[in-house]
């Protein structure tokens, strides 16, 4: 990509998720997100009404006079994106690719963490960890991630999401919110994510294209895997191949859904053909 063209989608995509962050999403991302804990603020004199249980007795007693301990919430996090760079990102057959609504979400996300004082730092996955980006503050950091998300091109095409959750669980010390940003089109994750999310909060965050729900009626045609290059020939015309497609569909989605709640991640699905501000909001409210 030229680098003027980079640079106009970069400043689009900024005025957009910057608006969304800023206006839509700052309450319900504070709220939803928490701080580390509760930190040990000042201490001032007591006040009827105060709890007897948060009296410094060392100070009191040096003062003669009681004196109470003030806490306030720890409010900077850290937040981690792992980004699905594979091949089936390239895929869309209504408004939008998938990547694009991955790179959206990403940079809303990213300006909503700014905004609550939050470091953010992003993954880059295929089958493997293609790049990693320490989590850091600022709209420099937040502009050069949306470049590298615009611009970025993985050495794979193919998905595996045990690499970048392992290096999550050992590159990232302390606790932080890592969202993971994917179609989620493959298997076998489940204990690196059960190890991943006892150690952070995950959200998972499920981009999908309608047309992955069913196989339309119209004929004879070739598809080729985005992942592995396969080309195949399939017949749609046939009741039985698009039954049997739709059904690996239901049963994929529920594997999906029931792997994220016995590992305790909160999850939500967007649509490239439906605006994802709704299904993000209602995430945040539900946490």
């Amino acid at each position: 990509m030229e680098a003027t063209e980079l640079l106009k989608k970069v400043r689009r995509i900024e005025i957009k998720t910057r608006g969304l962050s800023r206006h839509i999403f700052a309450g319900e991302y504070h709220s939803a997100f928490k701080g580390r804990g509760i930190a040990f603020s000042e201490v001032r004199e007591y006040q009827y009404g105060d709890d007897i249980r948060s009296i410094d007795w060392n100070v009191t007693a040096r003062f003669n006079h009681p004196y109470v301990k003030i806490f306030e919430e720890e409010r900077e996090l850290t937040v981690m994106l792992l980004i699905d760079v594979s091949g089936s990102g390239d895929f869309g057959t209504k408004v939008t690719y998938k990547r694009d609504i991955m790179t959206e979400v990403a940079a809303v996300l990213s300006f909503s963490a700014i905004y609550n004082n939050d470091k953010i730092g992003v993954i880059f996955f295929s089958d493997k960890v293609e790049k990693f980006i320490p989590p850091l503050k600022g709209r420099k950091h937040i502009l050069r991630i949306i470049r590298e998300l615009l611009d970025f091109t993985p050495k794979s095409k193919k998905t595996n999401l045990d690499e970048p959750l392992r290096f999550l669980t050992n590159a990232i010390k302390k606790r932080c919110t890592a969202f993971i940003i994917s179609d989620f089109i493959v298997p076998g994750f489940e204990e690196a994510l059960k190890i991943a999310s006892n150690k952070h909060d995950i959200v998972a965050l499920k981009v999908y294209d309608p047309l992955e729900q069913m196989i339309p009626d119209i004929g004879l045609v070739k598809v080729s895997d985005a992942e592995t290059g396969e080309d195949k020939w399939i017949d749609t015309s046939s009741l039985a191949t698009r039954r049997a497609y739709e059904k690996w569909w239901i049963n994929h989605i529920e594997i999906i859904k029931n792997t994220f709640k016995r590992c305790g991640v909160d999850s939500a699905e967007l649509r490239t053909d439906i605006d994802y501000v709704n299904p993000l909001i209602m995430l945040f409210e539900k946490r």
